[in-house]
């Protein structure tokens, strides 16, 4: 089963530490740049909606896929308030852990983001696959090991990441 994955992408931040751009460089999303081309269902991942993301969610994502807003924090609530389009959920609290906002609550990077969506939802090969792309895919692991416990094996995941990480240093 292939998930949609889609990076509303706003071109706001440095390129080179654009973790939406390099999921799309590998094939892994697509990149969008107008809001019309979000898919009306499908379900977007918003930290100011009022929904959690759930369960529930999870035909959506079947059916039509997800979407991370890529922009810059200090740019993205203005961005955030704006999109209406889709299925607007937020993720519980979680701690990032790239380079940029890491230790911070709240402010992942996209790959984080749809990484913790997966693994919510029970995707966790789609969610490893995206991890493993970054050096600090395990530490976000680690860091939000007490809310991923609940739904998937940590120390396999965390197995899964170590092995393939091999491969990208």
């Amino acid at each position: 089963m292939k998930i949609k994955i889609f990076s509303y992408y706003l071109a706001q931040d440095d390129p080179k530490k654009c973790t939406s751009r390099k999921l799309a460089k590998y094939g892994m999303l697509r990149i969008i740049k107008k809001v019309h081309q979000i898919p009306k269902k499908a379900i977007v991942l918003n930290p100011l909606a009022e929904k959690i993301l759930s369960e529930e969610d999870t035909k959506l994502v079947l059916a039509h896929g997800i979407v991370v807003i890529d922009s810059s924090w200090k740019k993205g609530y203005e961005i955030f308030r704006k999109i209406k389009r889709g299925e607007q959920r937020r993720l519980p609290t979680l701690i990032a852990a790239n380079p940029v906002n890491y230790g911070k609550p709240f402010e992942l990077s996209s790959a984080e983001a749809l990484a913790a969506t997966l693994l919510y939802l029970e995707f966790s090969e789609e969610a490893v696959r995206i991890l493993n792309k970054f050096k600090w895919g395990g530490e976000f692991v680690k860091l939000n090991a007490e809310f991923f416990s609940s739904y998937t094996d940590v120390n396999l995941l965390l197995t899964k990441l170590q092995v393939f990480a091999s491969k990208y240093e």
